[in-house]
């Protein structure tokens, strides 16, 4: 996803499967919390949890931002 880096926030989200982009959208642009996505989408946390770290990871690879490591 090298071509990414020139795509808005907004191009980039657009390009992700819906649970993603929707859990994403949630997060960091209605900044809610992870339990309060959880239960507005009647999933549990971990869930949530765990499609934010896939998220990230998409984000920091297609935005090119330093990795945690």
């Amino acid at each position: 996803m090298s071509e990414a880096k020139n795509l808005t926030l907004r191009e980039f989200l657009a390009t992700l499967p819906e649970e993603e982009r929707v859990v994403l959208t949630l997060h960091f642009v209605k900044r809610l919390s992870t339990a309060d996505i959880a239960t507005k989408l009647g999933v549990p946390e971990r869930a949530i949890s765990a499609v934010l770290a896939s998220g990230r990871a998409r984000m920091s690879a297609a935005f090119n931002f330093p990795s945690d490591s």
